[in-house]
């Protein structure tokens, strides 16, 4: 099994959902966060103390799929979170180990 972390801009978000869905692809899960990608417009950009700098507003998508399934998957992403000529985000592929279920098995 693999886990593919992709990091995108928010405003993209719902397209890649239903997208992935389409695909086929249902365990996943969305994180709001704030990052360094580039600023579509003035309006994402929010500057922070904390963090020393200028952030925008990203999702970070985390989504649990088979090996096989790894291409189409972050095909799906690339293509549909893609804003512009520009990198848009970035997708980070990693090795599951281990998925234990929670509570009984059923």
């Amino acid at each position: 099994m693999k886990l593919i972390k992709a990091f995108i801009h928010h405003v993209r978000a719902p397209e890649v959902i239903q997208a992935l869905s389409a695909g086929g692809f249902r365990r996943l899960s969305l994180l709001e966060s704030k990052g360094t990608l580039r600023a579509v417009s003035d309006v994402e950009k929010d500057f922070s103390l904390e963090a020393g700098g200028l952030l925008i507003a990203e999702t970070q998508l985390e989504l649990v799929c088979d090996d096989h399934e790894v291409e189409a998957a972050t095909a799906i992403i690339r293509t549909t979170a893609r804003i512009g000529p520009q990198i848009s985000g970035w997708v980070y592929v990693s090795t599951i180990d281990q998925a234990l279920p929670i509570g009984d098995e059923q």
